[in-house]
C-alpha cells in the first residue's frame, strides 16, 4: 500500500490522515519544512511510538539528490533530483550580488516542445505532485546557507507550469505557509508559455505572486514555429487573458523573450513586440539564446542585442537583458532536460 506523502500535505491534513491532535501535524509540518530534516527517526520532539508510526504509514520525502553540478563562471548550482520511481528533473539555484534564486520544475519532462528548448526534446513523462515540487525548494536549501532570508523562488524549470495548475498552486501554498519556509508571494513567479485558461485561474487566485510570460515573438506566424501552443492560443486570445489578469490583479507581469540569431531579433521584430506589449502594464525579460547540442539555433551577436533593447526601450518598454548564470553547467534558460541521468557520473 502506497503511503501518506508527508511533504505533500499542510500541518492541518498530516493531523487528520495520522488521527493525530492538530499541534502534532504543527510538529510534523515543521520538522520538514522549516528544519528540513526528513529522517523520521531524528524528529525528537516525537514519541518513540509516534516516529515508529510514521515510519510505518509515511513517505517524509519522495526524492534524493544524486548530482551536484557547480559552475566554474558564475554561483550556481544545478541538481539533479531523482524520484521514487526513477524519473528525474534538475533544479538550480543561482546567487547573485544579494540576491538569490531557485528555479524549480513542475513536470518530468515538458509536453510543449518549444523549438529553441532543451527540454521538450526529452519528451514528457509525468506531472510532478506538489511535494515533489516543494521538495526541490527544500533540497537547494539544503545546499546553501541564506541566514534569515529567503530565496526568490521562480516557476520556470523542466515543463509547463499551468497545465499541472492544482499541484503548481498547492506547491507554492505549501511554500508560503507560515510554519514552512514562509517564503512572502512577491518572491515567488510562475512563468507561462501562454495558457489562456492557466492565466485566468492564476487571475482569479487573489494573491501577489507574480506572473512571466514566455513570448518570443508577436508575429503569430513566428511564434507557432517557436512555440506550438500558439497554435491553440494565438496572440489575440493570450492579449485578451493578460488583460483580464490585469483587470482582476492591477499587477505588472513580465515576457521573456529568447533573442535567436536572424529568427526574432530585427528591429521589425522589435516594432511588432514593442506594439503588442504597449497593451499591457509589463516589463520585457531579454535573453540572448543559450546554446543547446542539437538545436540549430544561435544567440544574436552582443550589438544587435543592445540595438534591439534600445529600441523597445525608445518606444517606452521597460525592457532588461538578462545575464544568464551557468550555461557552462546547462543550467540557464532552456537548458535543463536532465541529460546526466544515465551517466555514470551520478548514483542513478
Amino acid at each position: 500500500m502506497e503511503g501518506i506523502i508527508l511533504t505533500r500535505l499542510f500541518p492541518e491534513e498530516i493531523a487528520e490522515s495520522l488521527n493525530l491532535e492538530p499541534y502534532r501535524g504543527r510538529q510534523i509540518f515543521r520538522w520538514l519544512h522549516e528544519k528540513r530534516m526528513f529522517e523520521i527517526e531524528n524528529m525528537t520532539d516525537l514519541s518513540k511510538e509516534l516516529r515508529k508510526q510514521l515510519a510505518e504509514k509515511c513517505i517524509p520525502v519522495q526524492s534524493e539528490i544524486v548530482q551536484i553540478r557547480e559552475s566554474f563562471l558564475s554561483d550556481t548550482k544545478k541538481i539533479l533530483i531523482k524520484y521514487r520511481d526513477g524519473q528525474a528533473v534538475e533544479a538550480v539555484v543561482i546567487s547573485h550580488r544579494n540576491r538569490v534564486t531557485f528555479c524549480v520544475s513542475t513536470q518530468v519532462g515538458c509536453p510543449l516542445g518549444c523549438a529553441f528548448c532543451a527540454t521538450g526534446k526529452v519528451g514528457f513523462k509525468r506531472n510532478l505532485n506538489a511535494g515533489e515540487i516543494v521538495e526541490q525548494v527544500l533540497h537547494l536549501l539544503t545546499l546553501i546557507d541564506l541566514g534569515k532570508k529567503n530565496p526568490n523562488i521562480v516557476y520556470m524549470g523542466m515543463g509547463e507550469p499551468f497545465w499541472n495548475y492544482d499541484e503548481v498552486i498547492r506547491s507554492i501554498k505549501l511554500l508560503m505557509h507560515p510554519l514552512g519556509i514562509n517564503i512572502g508571494a512577491r518572491r515567488i513567479t510562475v512563468s507561462t508559455a501562454g495558457d489562456v485558461k492557466g492565466i485566468m485561474k492564476f487571475a482569479d487566485e487573489g494573491w501577489q505572486v507574480r506572473l512571466s510570460v514566455s513570448l518570443h515573438s508577436a508575429d503569430d506566424n513566428l511564434r507557432s514555429r517557436l512555440v506550438p501552443l500558439n497554435r491553440k492560443y494565438p496572440l489575440d486570445q493570450l492579449a485578451s487573458a493578460l488583460k483580464y489578469y490585469q483587470e482582476k490583479t492591477n499587477r505588472m507581469f513580465t515576457f521573456e523573450y529568447v533573442l535567436l540569431a536572424g529568427v526574432n531579433d530585427s528591429l521589425d521584430d522589435a516594432e511588432t513586440l514593442l506594439q503588442y506589449a504597449k497593451q499591457f502594464k509589463c516589463n520585457v525579460n531579454l535573453i540572448p539564446w543559450n546554446p543547446v547540442p542539437g538545436i540549430n539555433f544561435n544567440p544574436p551577436a552582443k550589438e544587435v542585442c543592445e540595438m534591439f533593447q534600445n529600441y523597445l526601450a525608445q518606444g517606452g518598454i521597460n525592457a532588461t537583458m538578462r545575464r544568464e548564470h551557468g550555461q557552462d553547467i546547462e543550467a540557464a534558460c532552456g537548458q535543463l532536460r536532465r541529460i546526466y541521468l544515465d551517466s555514470p557520473q551520478t548514483a542513478c
